[in-house]
């Protein structure tokens, strides 16, 4: 699962990117994160839930589930039309599954900002209208496509109307994940295709300097109320000091953070939201080897949650043996689950819930 970070030069876009490069780094002697390119970053997801059952487990090594970060070009007014890296930060954008878009939040003199002055709403829908833009000429490049296939194919004749309609509601300035027809077979097909931008999930990063940690300013506001009306949400964060926390020891974060009234960094709390919002959940394996979390979508079944570890437990799958986090915690581990009768036998039909902790019974 991949999100990529956006946003226009110069609004701490590249800052927060290092300081989730270095917090993947720091972590390397203990989990096994590697940076696969230059620009991404594959990163721990923040989950106390994997203390907790080490302190009962006391395992050789825990492992995090993980998620992967794209640091996306730059982007200025007429990237799509190939201004500055254009069609390359595009193609980068379609790979990706969320955006996290950084937006300027603060005033300084000696950081300059290409278009001469601080305004997070211009500047949101700049991008933003260069995504639709991008879209409009994808989806005109598969229009004409279809134009000439509809005439000895119904189908095709069918998806073109339906591209034609949503090609009218892109030129109105809608994005495509309000269109109207969006869970239409035929939409999902062009969807699949085409991989509009618009239509994927964005929440927004407003970086701030460190006064505008403790109170919101007004160019907070103004991003919040804006998000509000797009039903989208904001993370504050502070990128210059996200990336000097990097270097500090957890008790040394933890005071820091206290002392500026934050229960976790702004970087923990983007990895927690990006994961969130791709509706994935985790669930765990706690033996003496290791505690692990494993990533799956919310709805996944037992057999298919199996085969995350290895196809073939969801090949062989005959039943899972599963414990809540919860029941887990309270009853000291696996043994008091069992003997409190907390511990179930699960079929092929069982949905995994977020933190079950899990056994798999299999044969092949």
């Amino acid at each position: 699962m991949k999100v990529g970070i956006v946003g226009l030069p110069n609004v701490g876009k590249s800052t927060t990117f290092n300081a989730l490069t270095k917090t993947q780094n720091a972590e390397a002697a203990n989990f096994p994160f590697c940076t696969i390119e230059p620009n991404k970053a594959v990163v721990p997801v923040p989950d106390e839930r994997i203390e907790e059952l080490a302190k009962i487990v006391n395992p050789d090594r825990i492992q995090y589930s993980t998620i992967e970060f794209v640091d996306i070009a730059g982007l200025v007014k007429g990237a799509s039309k190939g201004e500055g890296l254009g069609n390359q930060f595009l193609a980068n954008i379609r790979e990706t599954d969320i955006i996290l878009h950084m937006v300027r939040c603060f005033d300084d003199p000696n950081v300059i900002h290409v278009e001469n002055s601080v305004d997070p709403i211009r500047d949101v829908e700049i991008i933003e209208q260069e995504l639709l833009y991008a879209d409009i000429q994808t989806l005109e490049k598969r229009i004409e496509r279809l134009k000439k296939q509809a005439k000895g194919s119904k189908e095709a004749k069918a998806q073109l109307e339906l591209a034609e309609e949503l090609m009218e509601w892109l030129a109105d300035g809608n994005p495509v994940s309000t269109f109207p027809k969006k869970d239409e077979d035929g939409f999902k097909i062009l969807e699949k295709e085409l991989n509009f931008l618009t239509n994927k999930e964005i929440f927004y990063g407003a970086n701030v300097d460190e006064e505008g940690l403790a109170e919101d300013n007004e160019y907070v506001k103004a991003l919040k109320e804006y998000a509000s009306k797009h039903n989208r949400e904001v993370i504050k964060l502070c990128a210059k000091i996200e990336e000097e926390m990097v270097d500090m020891s957890d008790e040394e974060r933890a005071e820091f953070l206290e002392s500026m009234g934050a229960s976790e960094s702004g970087l923990d709390q983007i990895i927690r939201k990006a994961y969130e919002k791709l509706g994935l959940i985790s669930y765990f394996t706690a033996g003496k080897i290791e505690v692990r979390s494993w990533t799956i979508k919310r709805g996944t079944k037992a057999p298919q949650a199996a085969g995350v570890i290895h196809t073939d437990f969801e090949k062989g799958f005959i039943r899972a043996e599963v414990i809540s986090y919860e029941d887990f915690v309270k009853y000291g581990g696996e043994q008091g689950a069992k003997e409190a009768g907390k511990m179930r036998l699960e079929g092929k039909d069982y949905v995994v819930q977020d933190g079950d902790i899990m056994h798999f019974r299999f044969n092949v």
